[in-house]
């Protein structure tokens, strides 16, 4: 029996508030940190953790390639009645993300130097590169185990949960900041060690949910399947290249602006990427919340269901682009003033004129996140992975690349814009064909 749209519509709303409001409170831990040190360290510091941005980036996309994956299994399971096919592949997928967060965390703290390297640090910022990224490296775990739970718990029917944990973590972040930068100063450590903490004290209230007798998903033996392991991965990789993708546009971003502009410029960059992150979480806070729900109907064989999701989901990124990026492009000049002290009014105009341009890409992204999670959640991996490919690297580096051989160093921020552009052309191609593959099999 299908559900009422009005009923769809609550149910909806019910994971997709939560869902987008724990994409904040992960975008502001970073965000937080950069205005802090900005005001009690220097600009040059804030620089030094968009820097670092990648290696966040690529901890939460780890943690979303294996959490994403694990919520859509365990939803279908959940939908066809199978709750220890559930558990089986919600203690793999755990383990195998504890295991992969313990190597990382190593591996990037004996190689600090080189990771600040190569993720672009020069002679001004690296030995502040190096400090953020050391300490941060030493709470891998916590970082990824945190994201993984806040997934998961949605699969478990608790989304709302997730929001009151991640929201207290960032209260506990914005005190700890304080205290380690202002009071003791500890600097750009105490920024990284900060936001480490306060990612250890969601992770244990999370622990103790899972762990206690109000879930749903339980750890239970398994016996390991190299099967289910390539289906999690193959399911969560989209999620997890639209996840990286602000740590790749950094990243690229950062090399091409101190090549051709300066370092001056990847302050103007850093605050830029601050409001980008926060539209491309929302977004993907939209499609993780869209994504239990259908995939509980598509494994229920329900697809009306989850073409109306897709429909509502549409809708509710529209809205929320309008309500984030009108705003923000109106009051660019504002924003810039948080992270630029008054005695720099070149850098404030400057960076208020890239933030306009930079913007205007922000209209555009949600289309192209929510039918790369939809194509997830309904199993079609090829089609998510190609999207978010696409937008995420592919696209991103081939219109950087053209536009700043053509207009110098000014054509790096009109690249978003253009890109997502291009991608939106690939989404629409990409549905015509999906819809024309339904009608044909039904």
């Amino acid at each position: 029996m299908q559900p009422a749209d009005r009923s769809l519509r609550r149910t909806l709303i019910r994971y997709l508030f939560p869902s987008v409001a724990a994409q904040w409170v992960f975008a502001l831990y970073t965000m937080v940190d950069g205005m802090f040190v900005a005001r009690g360290v220097s600009e040059l510091a804030m620089a030094a953790i968009n820097i670092s941005m990648p290696f966040i980036s690529t901890l939460f996309a780890l943690s979303l390639i294996i959490a994403v994956g694990a919520s859509t299994i365990i939803s279908i399971h959940f939908g066809r009645d199978e709750p220890e096919a559930a558990n089986r592949a919600y203690t793999q997928d755990l383990l195998t993300a504890l295991a992969l967060s313990l190597l990382l965390a190593v591996s990037v703290f004996l190689g600090r130097g080189p990771v600040a390297a190569f993720l672009g640090a020069d002679d001004a910022t690296r030995v502040y590169v190096e400090h953020y990224v050391g300490t941060i490296a030493c709470f891998a775990p916590s970082f990824m185990l945190a994201y993984y739970f806040e997934i998961l718990i949605k699969a478990d029917g608790r989304p709302m949960l997730a929001t009151v944990l991640v929201t207290a973590g960032t209260v506990i972040n914005c005190v700890l900041d304080y205290c380690f930068i202002f009071i003791l100063p500890w600097g750009i450590f105490g920024a990284a060690f900060a936001t480490g903490l306060a990612q250890v004290l969601v992770c244990c209230a999370y622990l103790v949910y899972f762990l206690g007798p109000q879930a749903r998903l339980r750890l239970t033996r398994f016996r390991f399947s190299p099967g289910l392991l390539w289906r999690t991965c193959k399911l969560g990789v989209p999620s997890g290249i639209t996840e990286l993708s602000a740590g790749l546009m950094t990243f690229l971003f950062n090399h091409t602006i101190l090549r051709f502009i300066g370092t001056d410029a990847v302050v103007s960059y850093t605050i830029v990427a601050y409001m980008n992150t926060l539209i491309v979480m929302s977004m993907t806070g939209i499609a993780q919340g869209m994504q239990p729900l259908v995939s509980f109907y598509h494994g229920q064989g329900s697809r009306g269901v989850d073409r109306k999701l897709l429909q509502y989901a549409l809708a509710a990124a529209g809205l929320l682009t309008l309500v984030l990026a009108v705003p923000s492009w109106l009051g660019a000049g504002g924003i810039v003033s948080l992270f630029i002290s008054a005695d720099m009014p070149e850098l404030r105009a400057y960076s208020a004129e890239v933030f306009r341009i930079f913007g205007l890409s922000f209209l555009l992204v949600g289309v192209n996140v929510i039918f790369s999670g939809y194509y997830t959640a309904v199993e079609c991996a090829r089609y998510a992975i190609l999207i978010s490919l696409s937008r995420g690297f592919l696209m991103i580096a081939g219109c950087l690349w053209c536009l700043v051989t053509l207009f110098g160093g000014s054509g790096i921020w009109w690249t978003p814009l253009c890109s997502e552009a291009l991608c939106l052309v690939l989404t629409a191609v990409l549905t015509l064909r999906y819809r024309h593959s339904v009608q044909k099999a039904s």
